[in-house]
């Protein structure tokens, strides 16, 4: 369909084809993904659909399928996914857990024994995220229990008390490392966005099943953080890197952690039910959404990221910022029912649809360059998981 300002969306039928994308997303996890030799789930699956069975398997991946597969099955009640669900959560407690310095390991071997064994917040922040959306539909006090183990170790070590905000990464007995990097792309610095973007998303989903004062405060104050530090209000972007004082490290504007945290934040701030912070977010959700906008191509998709130094943009279109760009734009036509956002949610579907859905194996690939051919990476692995696009389709489906 070619998609211009005249164009009428019909909002029900897009939402019968998201809701036809998640059960299509979700049939892939469930059937490829469980490792049946060793337990859990396969740590990698490349680009064909060919499975390695002697990968390492992540933290990050584990939790998010145990949010994944946690959050789908309220919509359509699927006792798979919940089976899955608490797949996940047995994995990640038997063998993801530090028994004795608590805390959660990064990696493990295709085995299950521990491999890297440094406390990535980020990852220790998806589990919390993980166990608690699980804890909504299985009432197991144990995953809430652990969940709130984690929030424990995150502010007893991670959290900077004489300037605020977190840390990024300790080692398995909590000194703090040299290398803090969540990946080989990012600057090496104590504080960053993505890190405290998910502590507020753990933190707020937590707060949905444990509705601490206690709680709530550090929410709040990780908004006023984010919106003092992360938001630069005069382009409307994203500021990625900063040192302990708060010195900014330039790199990269991400086009897709722009709608992301767009949307997100303000959803953080509505469950607390904060009106100081819902109205600063909702004007906040639509800087940040006009700041993404410069990422748009004239096909509906986002570019990844522009290169700061060489004033370059990064012709890449990755699966998991249309996944987000998805939310944002329906998130903003909620905000000001303006009809172009719908159209461009809706433009960046098709532009999934054709692009991105493998229709012979199954799910997204990893995305496509400026000519069109494919980025041939991970299918599953550790940054390649359910977390972003299900979480699109579970939002639309909510929302629309």
């Amino acid at each position: 369909m070619k998609i211009d300002s005249t164009t009428h969306i019909d909002t029900q039928k897009f939402k019968a084809e998201i809701h036809t994308e998640m059960e299509a997303l979700l049939y892939f996890w469930s059937q490829e993904t469980p490792d049946e030799f060793q337990g859990g789930f396969i740590g990698e699956i490349d680009h064909f659909n060919g499975k390695n069975y002697f990968a390492d398997k992540g933290a990050v991946l584990n939790a998010r399928l145990l949010w994944t597969f946690a959050a789908a099955y309220p919509i359509n009640q699927n006792e798979v996914h919940k089976n899955l669900a608490e797949r996940a959560f047995i994995y990640l407690k038997n063998n993801f857990i530090n028994p004795t310095h608590g805390g959660l390991y990064w990696s493990l071997t295709y085995e299950g024994k521990p491999k890297e064994t440094k406390n990535q917040i980020y990852a220790l922040a998806f589990a919390i995220y993980g166990l608690s959306e699980y804890f909504k539909i299985s009432a197991n006090n144990q995953a809430l229990a652990i969940a709130l183990s984690l929030y424990n170790k995150i502010e007893t070590y991670s959290f900077d008390t004489i300037h605020g905000g977190y840390f990024e990464a300790f080692s398995d007995d909590w000194e703090l490392l040299e290398d803090l990097r969540l990946s080989e792309k990012d600057a090496n610095e104590k504080k960053t966005m993505n890190t405290h973007l998910h502590i507020v998303e753990a933190y707020a989903n937590l707060y949905e099943v444990w509705p601490d004062k206690e709680l709530k405060q550090r929410i709040k104050d990780l908004l006023s953080i984010i919106d003092t530090h992360f938001i630069d209000k005069n382009s409307g972007h994203l500021r990625l890197f900063f040192d302990e004082n708060w010195n900014e490290s330039k790199s990269v504007i991400s086009y897709g952690h722009d709608i992301e945290a767009a949307w997100l934040l303000l959803r953080c701030a509505e469950i607390i039910e904060d009106d100081y912070w819902v109205d600063i977010y909702q004007s906040n959700a639509l800087l940040l959404t006009t700041a993404a906008l410069r990422g748009l191509d004239t096909d509906g998709a986002l570019w990844y990221e522009w290169e700061i130094t060489t004033q370059e943009m990064i012709k890449e279109k990755h699966w998991w910022p249309q996944a987000e760009w998805l939310i944002g734009m329906i998130n903003a036509f909620e905000l000001t029912q303006d009809e172009k956002y719908l159209q461009l949610a809706y433009q960046n579907f098709e532009f999934i649809q054709n692009k991105l859905v493998d229709t012979k194996h199954g799910e997204w690939i990893w995305g496509i360059y400026s000519d069109g051919s494919p980025i041939k990476k991970d299918k599953v692995g550790f940054w390649k998981c359910p977390y972003h696009n299900v979480r699109a389709c579970i939002e639309l489906i909510k929302r629309l």
